[in-house]
């Protein structure tokens, strides 16, 4: 569906934000559960799908299998939305991208699905950058922030993208409210968390340009039900993103996946930036909290938010419990890794050199 523009009804239009399911072909039953009792409860206008839908560094998704299979992930995801007859749309994330299956190709699988919505998008290669409208009146805008810099860090939205974006927001007689959706998060996300001492309860490590910094949510700019349990993976450079939305103050808020342990929504300069944890099952999570955001959009230009949990919908009973405990309780990086073992080594070296100098000491006596 080209191009669709969306109704308000009754002054009202609701969106549901799906983050990171990064599923494999043998599709846990769990994420679709989560997906279904979501779809059913909060029965949404369009779901967003922000990226890494597959979880395309798997073996599975390699080679001319792996496109056949990741074929099949992707149809089951879209299922559910399919049989409720749920319009929904899409952008891609880092992990996407690394199947054999093209993000282009991927595109164009989603396009086969008469349920999926998109617009014309940015550029050719840009196809997952584009702008969808609601009556005229607000607007929802969906980037692709694609994968990896050559220094190490993400990649954020190109300085062409952000040309796109202020022609499509100029062409209107004014600036109309918006939401923006994408995978990565921007730096400014630092910004709006609190740096804390290393032993400070709840805080988390930091990585990349904010290496051996603890870090944990601003309890002045943040709600009680909100958790960050690891550190916002943004670029190392920033490209002005934010400060482009800032320009005319249209934009309401910014939505990004990315980091699955992560749920929370701070204002920064009047604009509110937004995580939301995963929903799959087949990868890291935040255990029983893995769900999906709920926005509640309104004809006046303003809108709410919240999340639904699958604790909430489902219950506490899985179908692989020995998976959920791994995934539960698994690194979220190989930077998390590296450093653990690091600092292992120094504990083991440690205790090591202090037995042996009692040992020497003893030996004296």
């Amino acid at each position: 569906m080209q191009n669709r523009k969306f109704k308000f009804k009754n002054g009202n239009f609701r969106i549901m934000q799906i983050a990171d399911t990064q599923e494999i072909p043998a599709v846990s039953p769990d994420t679709i559960k989560l997906v279904c009792a979501a779809l059913d409860r909060e029965k949404p206008d369009l779901v967003v799908f922000t990226g890494d839908q597959i979880k395309g560094y798997s073996s599975f998704f390699l080679g001319e299998n792996g496109k056949k299979n990741a074929e099949n992930t992707i149809k089951a995801l879209i299922k559910p939305l399919e049989d409720r007859n749920i319009p929904f749309t899409m952008t891609f994330g880092n992990h996407d991208g690394e199947a054999a299956l093209r993000k282009n190709e991927q595109f164009e699988l989603y396009k086969q699905s008469p349920m999926f919505v998109y617009a014309d998008e940015a550029s050719d290669d840009e196809q997952a950058t584009f702008c969808l409208s609601i009556d005229d009146k607000f607007l929802v805008y969906l980037f692709d922030t694609h994968s990896k810099n050559a220094d190490g860090g993400y990649s954020s939205v190109t300085h062409e993208q952000l040309e796109w974006y202020r022609s499509v927001r100029d062409s209107y007689k004014q600036a109309l409210p918006s939401l923006v959706f994408q995978h990565i998060p921007t730096p400014e996300y630092f910004d709006v968390i609190k740096k804390v001492p290393r032993f400070t309860k709840k805080s988390v490590r930091a990585f990349g340009n904010h290496k051996n910094e603890f870090y944990t949510l601003d309890p002045y700019n943040s709600g009680l039900r909100d958790f960050m349990k690891e550190s916002p993976a943004a670029p190392y450079e920033n490209v002005g993103q934010i400060d482009a939305f800032l320009e005319k103050g249209e934009v309401l808020g910014v939505y990004v996946g990315h980091d699955h342990n992560n749920s929370f929504v701070a204002n920064y300069k009047g604009i509110d930036l937004g995580y939301t944890q995963g929903a799959g099952f087949n990868v890291y999570g935040p255990g029983f909290d893995r769900g999906v955001r709920i926005f509640n959009i309104n004809e006046n230009g303003t809108y709410e938010t919240k999340t639904a949990t699958f604790g909430e919908l489902c219950g506490k009973k899985v179908k692989n419990k020995a998976k959920f405990a791994l995934y539960t309780y698994a690194p979220t990086s190989v930077s998390q890794v590296v450093t653990t073992v690091k600092e292992a080594a120094v504990v083991t070296a440690a205790v090591a050199g202090a037995i042996g100098i009692i040992k020497a000491v003893k030996k004296k006596k």
